[in-house]
């Protein structure tokens, strides 16, 4: 038991009364943020086009999804968050939000969101979100993330599916470059959270969340962060030369996939031997490069499909 542990408050009570901004801490804005983005990107993208404002109370719904994946991922993890450093500070384990409320909340979002994106696009994109929730809030909070080191790569799945929606809402299905969307999410996500774990390591020992960086050592996981790293430039490059790719978005994926493999280098060409200041360094700047090259990535996919002459 560490002293961090101390922090979680029984399930029935808070310490404090909670202020609104306990509640939005509960819906993980950042990530949501990041759902948010992608999302509009993939609606954008998708081929076709959709009213402004439809598309606008899409994304609204598909937030408040993601948001309601946060509420319930909380109410999840409110023990293991009381024994991290990063996460002791939450609403739950610092005991101003009771367990109760953020279950309420995260239900009560989950079906608002999934029917009300039902009744204003379509029940295909619904579905996909019900599915992102569930798969985040029970098979990756519930299961994965604590009995597997595959829990970064399966897991994963969930927070891809957000540009996937986002297509599903304007064509009310989904398709290949759909698919590559997903895939380039699905496959940065490790590379991104390997590198966070190898400097936080004791926060994921003290949880006893067995992460790759616990199972298997360091040096192992700046291996799997290189391969992962090559598998997204790969399908980078795929979408940018698909029919929802362009000019614009394979030079800039150019770019981003060189630095992201440099990067990703020299982490991988760190050991154990060498000095903790320069490991923490690289996987630092990996880790923070890892935010860039998403959101520009996304970013231009989403210019290119705006631009009058965007697109090959």
């Amino acid at each position: 038991m560490t002293d961090a542990s101390l922090h979680i408050a029984p399930a029935g009570a808070a310490s404090d009364e909670a202020a609104f901004g306990d509640y939005v801490a509960l819906l993980k804005p950042r990530l949501m943020s990041l759902c948010v983005f992608t999302a509009a990107v993939g609606l954008v993208a998708a081929p076709g086009s959709v009213h402004p404002v439809l598309g606008a109370i899409a994304v609204l719904f598909i937030a408040l999804g993601a948001g309601a994946s946060g509420a319930l991922n909380m109410w999840v993890d409110h023990d293991i968050d009381g024994m991290m450093k990063r996460t002791a500070k939450r609403p739950i384990p610092a005991g101003r939000v009771t367990r109760d409320d953020a279950l309420a909340v995260g239900l009560g979002l989950s079906g608002l969101s999934v029917v009300m994106l039902g009744l204003a696009a379509n029940w295909a994109a619904a579905g996909l979100l019900a599915f992102t929730i569930f798969f985040y809030a029970v098979i990756y909070s519930m299961w994965l993330k604590r009995t597997t080191e595959w829990n970064t790569v399966i897991g994963g799945a969930a927070g891809a599916l957000p540009p996937v929606i986002g297509w599903a809402v304007a064509t009310g299905g989904v398709s290949w470059e759909a698919a590559l969307l997903f895939g380039l999410l699905f496959a940065w996500q490790p590379t991104h959270f390997w590198a966070l774990a190898l400097f936080v390591k004791t926060d994921y020992h003290a949880a006893g969340i067995p992460m790759l960086t616990v199972t298997k050592g360091r040096n192992e996981t700046r291996r799997q962060a290189m391969a992962w790293a090559v598998v997204t430039v790969a399908v980078s490059m795929a979408f940018a030369l698909s029919p929802a790719g362009g000019p614009l978005t394979l030079a800039v994926a150019t770019v981003l996939n060189a630095v992201w493999l440099q990067r990703a280098w020299i982490v991988w060409r760190c050991d154990d031997a060498a000095s903790h200041e320069d490991g923490h360094a690289a996987e630092k700047a990996l880790f923070k490069w890892s935010l860039v090259y998403v959101l520009v990535h996304f970013a231009v996919i989403g210019v290119e499909a705006l631009l009058p002459m965007g697109g090959w």
